[in-house]
């Protein structure tokens, strides 16, 4: 199945099912659950090697394991990749007010297929009022702990900066690598750091603080992808995977 198949797809599973906010299985085939035994969250493949995810979920390198193609995560479905974390970049200077941002390279490609696709960087940034989707694994309700099992889906609009900026506790310093979603008569929680948001088949956020999760009137906040495609090439030119060459079996031991 093509890119554009799969990112048309997506779109289509883009309104959230039942009660719960359960995704269309496999309608996100760039999500990623991060994983060590302790933690989980939530990243977004944007390349065969390479994953971003927020500071906070940051995986620890060779002990973390990346699993794509999931739907359940209690329950081996036979579409999952699972693959170890091999190098994790965390965007500098330390998160809030400036960056919450974490690239993550894998020990081996991902193969695409159509459980498995990587989501395309923004070439635009989000606009008040456009309306995106946000998903991960965790609970969807405000102030209520549900355990991480199928993917979850919620459909947020963008809020514009001032309306975000309003909603802030006095800790909080806005930031202009900020983006945020969701209001009050909306579906405004996902409870899984490092959320993924996706606005018009781009990636266009991962989750910074889920404020839904605790007031529903609270816009949550995502890091801007838009501004980062600069820094995100550059650590993939910065940090090659290694591959390693095959000897030829026409030349091994030959001497010249």
């Amino acid at each position: 199945m093509n890119l554009v198949l799969v990112l048309a797809l997506g779109l289509a599973g883009a309104s959230p099912l039942g009660e719960h906010k359960e995704c269309s299985p496999h309608s996100r085939p760039w999500q990623v659950n991060l994983h060590d035994g302790r933690m989980s969250c939530s990243g977004a493949l944007i390349d065969q090697w390479w994953i971003v995810t927020s500071f906070d979920c940051a995986p620890t390198a060779h002990g973390s394991i990346a699993t794509l193609g999931d739907h359940d995560v209690t329950v081996e479905e036979g579409t999952e990749q699972h693959i170890h974390v091999s190098e994790v970049i965390r965007h500098s200077p330390y998160r809030s007010p400036f960056h919450s941002l974490t690239m993550v390279r894998l020990a081996r490609p991902a193969q695409f297929n159509q459980h498995v696709q990587p989501v395309p960087l923004p070439s635009r940034c989000p606009q008040p009022g456009e309306i995106c989707s946000v998903s991960g694994w965790g609970s969807t309700r405000p102030n209520h702990y549900e355990p991480q099992q199928r993917l979850k889906c919620i459909t947020v609009p963008v809020v514009d900066d001032q309306t975000c900026v309003n909603t802030f506790p006095e800790y909080l310093y806005w930031s202009m690598g900020m983006v945020c979603a969701g209001r009050a008569d909306t579906d405004n929680c996902m409870d899984n750091g490092g959320s993924v948001m996706v606005c018009g088949g781009q990636l266009q956020g991962v989750q910074w603080f889920n404020h839904g999760c605790r007031n529903p009137a609270d816009p949550s906040v995502y890091s801007k992808m838009c501004q980062y495609n600069d820094w995100i090439h550059q650590v993939m030119a910065h940090y090659p995977p290694f591959v390693p060459t095959t000897v030829s079996t026409t030349t091994r031991g030959r001497r010249d």
